[in-house]
């Protein structure tokens, strides 16, 4: 039986860690640039001189924000610590790259008005949500039916920022238009399962658990 490639084996792991997606994906990304930085050797065969000449490469080289550069050093360390459970020692004299520090830009009440008039259809009710419940956007776009709840009027953000559930009001003016999206989805939902479709990816092992569930409409 062959050995399953790296990335992949980084992969697994971030999921038995409960990483999300997107900071599997930023690992993922920054291990293969690591890796191609130094001539695609195996990460065994390098020490923290190698990881520490790929940092300051970023920051002089590449000029990259300090944030990206974070997340290189901890996808690195992710990768020997809990994907080759390989021990580090501290690595040391990395050229840093500079914090920039730039006010926010928040808009004013007006102009959030301003932005939604001139939107409409889901990509509206997508931007209402979020400035209407305090959802990100991938929360957002990841809400599924069962977590709209109508009587209570609030929506059930699942696996949001560091992995945890957490409760939301749901506008009363978004009531009626979230319905009638539901109205609409759920009549695609029903031709897709026509076609043969409609089966949605299921959290964890839930699809094992739950055979059923991943075209059941509570979950699209």
């Amino acid at each position: 039986m062959s050995q399953p490639r790296l990335l992949d084996e980084v992969r697994t792991t971030a999921r038995l860690r409960h990483l999300s997606l997107k900071t599997e994906k930023a690992y993922v990304q920054q291990i293969k640039r690591f890796i191609l930085f130094h001539g695609k050797k195996h990460p065994r065969e390098m020490n923290e001189h190698h990881i520490r000449d790929y940092l300051s490469h970023l920051a002089v080289e590449r000029n990259v924000a300090a944030s990206t550069q974070n997340v290189a050093l901890a996808a690195i360390l992710f990768l020997y610590r809990d994907g080759l459970k390989q021990k580090l020692d501290r690595i040391e004299e990395v050229e840093r790259a500079r914090l920039s520090r730039h006010l926010p830009v928040v808009l004013t009440r007006a102009e959030v008005i301003t932005v939604l008039r001139n939107l409409n259809g889901v990509p509206y009710l997508a931007a209402a949500l979020m400035y209407g419940s305090g959802l990100r956007l991938m929360e957002c776009l990841r809400l599924r039916v069962k977590d709209l709840d109508f009587a209570y009027e609030q929506i059930i953000v699942r696996s949001g920022k560091g992995n945890k559930d957490r409760v939301t009001p749901m506008p009363t003016k978004l009531k009626e238009p979230l319905r009638k999206q539901l109205l609409r989805a759920k009549l695609l939902h029903q031709q897709d399962l026509q076609l043969g479709f409609g089966a949605v990816t299921l959290p964890y092992a839930l699809a094992r658990k739950l055979p059923a569930a991943p075209t059941d409409w509570a979950w699209q």
